[in-house]
């Protein structure tokens, strides 16, 4: 299980450090949310805040937007090379248009489903992506509580990547811990994203190695 911490939750008073932290902690990614204020009632970080992050990070970014204008805020992020950038499919009138931009950049595409959403929309799209992050929260704020469902959605998509011989990962984001990765495993999710469990302990690496199974 590859593990990406959520910047979201860490200290912004002293965000090198906090990002240096969880590298020096044997994550895998470093997981950076980008909320406009518009598609969640959530304003986080933009392009200069994440330069900075890139700077500090010995990690590859893994970029997740909630924003409007997908589009806009793709070539705003795109300059600072990030790993995967991650896009919701309930914003998106052109999805496939923009899996193509992104991956024109150099960038590894990834979408994203809220909890609502079913992971038999991505049938037709499922070979072009390289990742599909599923919220197991609503998106806007850390630290929620996980939301049961998703492991079953999880199995879901997992069948569908196998079926349709696709490669994307699985990434799980929201109230993932050391309760549920096991169950996460078993569905077989690829990728999860922590913020407050492990911004939250007192050990960034021991907190990481216990998501790593």
């Amino acid at each position: 299980m590859l593990v990406a911490p959520s910047i979201l939750s860490a200290d912004f008073g002293k965000l090198a450090q906090e990002v240096e932290a969880i590298c020096e902690g044997g994550c895998d990614l470093v997981h950076v949310d980008v909320m406009d204020g518009h598609f969640v009632p959530n304003l986080t970080i933009g392009p200069v805040v994440v330069k900075s992050v890139a700077k500090a990070a010995t990690k590859p970014l893994d970029v997740h937007l909630m924003v409007e204008n997908n589009t806009f805020f793709v070539d705003l992020f795109a300059p600072l090379k990030p790993k995967y950038i991650s896009f919701h499919l309930e914003e998106e009138k052109h999805p496939h248009r923009l899996i193509q931009k992104i991956r024109g950049l150099g960038i590894s595409p990834s979408i994203v489903l809220n909890p609502h959403s079913r992971p038999e929309e991505l049938e037709y799209i499922i070979n072009d992506l390289d990742m599909v992050l599923l919220m197991s929260v609503n998106p806007g704020f850390g630290g929620q509580k996980f939301i049961p469902s998703v492991v079953e959605k999880a199995a879901r998509l997992k069948d569908l990547i196998l079926r349709k011989n696709a490669s994307a990962l699985i990434e799980v984001d929201g109230g993932v811990n050391d309760k549920n990765i096991h169950a996460l495993k078993n569905a077989g999710v690829d990728v999860v994203v922590a913020g407050s469990y492990v911004y939250g302990s007192d050990d960034y690496a021991k907190a990481i190695k216990s998501l790593q199974i």
